[in-house]
């Protein structure tokens, strides 16, 4: 019997000293579990999206770019299987869909709004601080504070759909990590410390977005925790045992998701 075909779509960095830690354990866990691991790079490579078929059992999207998350809707619509799955990912990137998704399921977020007008937000930022978040941005890219209306006379038109958040300052913040029902939650100044609220906060935003490997921020607001980004497949720095969780993760995952694989193939494979 072939052993199972895994591909992981990582995200390439051109002045990255290392490769994510994590990435690299993980690798050599599947491996040892008896995948058969390969790796790409968009970025890096020269693809024909008309000549793209699904040659692997499972893909796992890893990054976050715009050319990755493209290729893989290719895939996607070949019946390629992804993890997390690529519509789930796809609805994650953009914030206002998020955003939407998230208040009707009951989770707390700050409140929010969305217009190309910035003249119309004059009268909300008299009465609080706001912060404006592109879309689809990451990793803090783009972000805007604006703490008195005056201040958006300064800031051009956006080109592009932002999101307008009430900027909820002074409170805890939690870097909080889902690996399948796992929640890791990792408080700034770093503590292991984590309340049940967050983790039910946490897991009910896997229910609500698909995900199964995610990150979520959460800043403690004055009636609670609130959550003010969620991502699919993060770095899991610092979390305990994370590249282990993981690939037990993506193990069980391609035996129930992936046809082609034996329930007990993964076992006889390792021997």
């Amino acid at each position: 019997m072939p052993r199972p075909r895994l591909y992981l779509m990582l995200a390439f960095h051109n002045n990255s000293d290392a490769p994510n830690p994590v990435v690299a354990e993980l690798i050599t866990i599947l491996k040892r579990k008896g995948f058969q691991i390969e790796i790409g790079f968009a970025e890096s490579l020269l693809l024909q999206p008309e000549a793209l078929s699904a040659k692997h059992d499972l893909y796992i999207l890893k990054s976050h770019t715009s050319l990755w998350l493209s290729l893989a809707g290719v895939l996607h619509f070949q019946g390629a299987e992804l993890l997390n799955p690529y519509l789930a990912c796809l609805a994650t990137m953009n914030k206002i869909m998020t955003a939407s998704r998230l208040h009707s399921a009951g989770v707390p977020i700050p409140r929010s709004w969305v217009t190309g007008d910035l003249q119309l937000l004059l009268s909300l930022a008299a009465e609080r601080q706001l912060i404006m978040k592109p879309y689809d941005g990451r990793r803090g890219n783009g972000i805007r504070i604006v703490n008195e209306p005056r201040e958006l006379a300064s800031i051009p038109a956006p080109r592009r759909p932002v999101l307008v958040q009430e900027y909820i300052a002074g409170g805890d913040e939690l870097k909080v990590y889902v690996i399948g029902d796992e929640v890791f939650a990792m408080r700034r100044p770093p503590s292991t410390n984590a309340c049940s609220r967050p983790r039910r906060i946490a897991l009910r935003c896997g229910q609500v977005s698909g995900l199964g490997l995610y990150g979520l921020d959460v800043v403690e607001g004055p009636e609670g925790p609130v959550v003010v980004d969620l991502n699919y497949f993060p770095s899991y720095r610092d979390v305990p045992k994370a590249a282990t969780l993981i690939a037990d993760y993506i193990e069980d995952y391609a035996k129930e998701h992936c046809p082609r694989l034996a329930v007990n193939q993964f076992a006889q494979e390792a021997v």
